[in-house]
């Protein structure tokens, strides 16, 4: 894959939630929904974050954007720290990073019209457009995500599922954004809806130029739209790389165990594979084990992953790292 210039660099990431017990409500621990996570967005390109419920998707997703504060580390959009900003570069950095949401029933506000919802980026960025502009543009904006702008003035209970998405879509690009953050932007919607909301923000990609931090938790949606894919367990990115290399030779075994758990119609209704089964639940991200976070499930596991934490290094596939003292194609003695 030909190099591709950064927009988007997050840095040893870290954001943890405070957990407070008794009637003084002291700090008794906390809850590690981020661990340290790191990685690169290139422009025009989708980089998928998957991974099981509780892993950290959606606190990396707020704390990208600037919805919430890290504990540590950083992100930084072309340069500038997206935490530290103030001023006319805050509001500029806002206007070129943008999310959508996850639900599109109660992302939008049901007391106001299309029209209205439409108009609301341009009345807290009064220098982006004039007055007399606005409206041309909102109708332009319905048109691109492909609906019809006779319709400004219904309210959003009006419009099915799928065109409460659409409408969630065109106010995250009302401000011509470089980078957009895209929170499980399907996950509640029908499958047939998805395949229609996944090829409009493909071709959307496709004509504005768009950077994608893609978040889903359906590995077929992920597979489809992504450049590069990122697998985060328990707060921590434990593999990353190009798509065809995470899918087709995953070098982690969580990666592989997810991989392993998704069905494929067979003709005979009979599923051959061989599934790498994971014995338990995910441990508590307020106590996470020690060394990898992953070795209390993973059939791999030895004294080392008890040890030492594994670092993203190298995997099996050229192109992709992986956090994991013995992963997939690597002889064990390179783990040590």
């Amino acid at each position: 894959m030909a190099e591709r210039e950064t927009v988007l660099e997050v840095d040893s990431l870290v954001r943890y939630f405070p957990i407070r017990t008794g009637l003084l409500q002291r700090h008794s621990g906390d809850v590690r929904a981020l661990d340290g996570v790191s990685f690169t967005l290139g422009r025009g390109e989708t980089l998928g974050i998957v991974g099981e419920s509780g892993c950290g998707k959606s606190t990396l997703a707020r704390t990208v954007v600037g919805l919430d504060k890290p504990t540590s580390g950083s992100v930084r959009y072309r340069g500038t720290d997206v935490h530290r900003a103030s001023g006319s570069a805050l509001r500029k950095l806002r206007r070129r990073v943008q999310i959508v949401l996850q639900d599109p029933y109660t992302s939008l506000n049901p007391r106001k019209t299309v029209r209205d919802l439409l108009t609301e980026p341009f009345e807290i960025h009064r220098d982006v457009l004039p007055g007399p502009k606005r409206l041309p543009r909102v109708k332009e904006l319905m048109d691109l995500v492909g609906l019809n702008p006779d319709h400004l003035d219904r309210y959003p209970f009006q419009f099915s599922g799928g065109q409460r998405q659409r409408i969630g879509i065109a106010r995250a690009l009302a401000l011509e954004p470089e980078v957009v953050v895209c929170d499980e932007p399907v996950s509640a919607l029908d499958v047939s809806v998805q395949a229609q909301v996944v090829n409009l923000l493909r071709r959307l990609q496709r004509e504005l130029g768009l950077s994608y931090l893609f978040i889903a938790h359906d590995l077929s949606v992920v597979r489809h739209i992504s450049d590069r894919v990122a697998v985060m367990y328990l707060g921590k990115a434990v593999e990353l790389g190009d798509r065809r290399d995470v899918y087709d030779r995953p070098g982690h075994p969580y990666t592989r165990a997810l991989l392993e758990a998704v069905p494929i119609p067979e003709p005979d209704g009979r599923d051959t594979r061989r599934r790498t089964l994971l014995s338990g639940d995910p441990p508590s991200p307020v106590d996470p084990p020690s060394g990898c976070r992953f070795r209390t499930r993973c059939p791999k596991a030895q004294s080392l992953c008890a040890e030492t934490e594994p670092l993203l290094r190298i995997g099996s596939a050229p192109a992709s790292e992986v956090a994991c003292h013995f992963p997939e194609g690597i002889p064990s003695s390179r783990g040590t």
